[in-house]
């Protein structure tokens, strides 16, 4: 993984895992260790759903770059999915606290986006190949008469 993407991942990464880490501690407040064990338990569905769409989506724009918007729309689609999924399979579990999961879920997902937005506002990806200035200069470059 190249260093701005292992870079992007990393500042979204931080940020939702904090906020599991602060979701947790609340939900132990409310509702006791069930709340715990829900929050902790969204919060790594969530690092690890978008963590993997993260790099499915890097591998894309690398192979094939004229698919990535619609990957990407089709991808962050199918985790959301993904995550209704788990709300409802997980609805009427006694492992943990099922409401304390989809919201722990759903506000991990909110940061986990949040983050990766700003990462990839700030980071500094060119968009075009900057010219080699060691190399020489291709003969044919300009208008041809």
């Amino acid at each position: 993984m190249p260093s701005n993407d292992a870079r992007i991942l990393l500042q979204a990464a931080v940020p939702t895992a904090a906020v599991g880490a602060v979701a947790a501690v609340v939900s132990g407040v409310v509702a006791g260790g069930k709340g715990v064990v829900g929050a902790v338990v969204a919060t790594v569905v969530v690092l690890l759903f978008m963590g993997i769409g993260l790099y499915v989506l890097q591998q894309v724009a690398k192979s094939l770059p004229h698919l990535f918007q619609a990957m990407g729309l089709m991808l962050y689609l199918a985790q959301i999915l993904l995550m209704f999924m788990f709300i409802a399979l997980f609805q009427d579990t006694s492992l943990f606290h099922p409401k304390v999961f989809a919201v722990a879920l759903v506000v991990g997902t909110l940061t986990w986006v949040a983050a990766q937005a700003r990462a990839h506002m700030k980071s500094k990806t060119l968009y075009v190949e900057p010219e080699s200035t060691t190399g020489a200069k291709n003969e044919s470059s300009g208008h041809s008469a």
